[in-house]
């Protein structure tokens, strides 16, 4: 894809993923807006590369207005050919019933589905409806969405119930979303990462890749933010790239 004088939207942009995939836009001269709520990273973020390079806008995912108004701005950056929803949010991580026999509450399941899977959704229909506006590029293409999903939306683990299940809600989004949207030009591709070290581990890196990285076939590691961020930039590019979710985990299958 073109992307001469073309914005970008990363929802989560001031996260591992959504970081690495900021810096790899506004390498190619993108505008790219940092929409999240960690307003501290973003900010700093914002101030590394420049202001007049990305702009950093507090964004609540779950809102339609505050949603309309991170569309708005990357608009008003360029011509909005990419999408990113990249956020993180809340999770269970319990089981559906504990060993006193309490199950765990309806609210936190929604709150979890919510945000990653509603969440997702208020990325991909309001930056897909901006899109259709674009003048459409020799290729026919107006822009692309990228999604993230998990490989656990495939094999969750124990206490991952609400998780898998708005992760696997994305899995399931994708193609639909593509052949809802093939009319207008705007692709919809996922991708499901596999055990990736981020800062939300809440560990150093070294510590993280003794304890997780063992688990992975190959390469035999945790995998690296960039490494997401270097897919996303290939799907940009690639139009023939649609409605497929791309598991990039080294070969890692969770196993009970």
């Amino acid at each position: 894809m073109n992307l001469e004088g073309a914005s970008a939207l990363v929802v989560g942009g001031a996260g591992g993923f959504g970081s690495a995939t900021v810096r790899r836009l506004a390498a190619t001269g993108v505008k790219v807006v940092i929409a999240d709520l960690a307003e501290d990273k973003g900010k700093a973020l914002e101030s590394e590369l420049g202001a007049d390079r990305v702009r950093f806008l507090a964004t609540d995912v779950t809102s339609e207005d505050s949603m309309a108004e991170a569309v708005a701005a990357a608009r008003d950056l360029g011509v909005l050919r990419v999408g990113v929803a990249v956020h993180g949010g809340p999770a269970a991580a319990r089981r559906i019933v504990n060993r006193k026999g309490e199950f765990y509450p309806l609210e936190t399941f929604r709150r979890t589905t919510d945000v990653f899977l509603g969440g997702t959704y208020n990325v991909l229909s309001q930056t897909a409806a901006a899109m259709t506006r674009n003048e459409p590029l020799e290729s026919g293409q107006r822009g692309v969405v990228v999604m993230t999903s998990s490989i656990a939306g495939y094999e969750g683990q124990v206490g991952q119930t609400d998780y898998a299940a708005a992760k696997g809600g994305v899995i399931s989004l994708t193609l639909t979303a593509a052949r809802d949207l093939a009319p207008t030009g705007v692709r919809v591709v996922s991708i499901a990462p596999g055990t990736f070290y981020t800062p939300a581990y809440g560990v150093t890196e070294e510590v993280a890749q003794e304890q997780w990285g063992k688990g992975v076939p190959n390469p035999k590691r945790m995998g690296h933010a960039d490494e997401y961020a270097r897919l996303a930039m290939h799907i940009v590019d690639n139009d023939y790239l649609n409605g497929e979710v791309i598991r990039i985990d080294g070969a890692l299958r969770f196993n009970v």
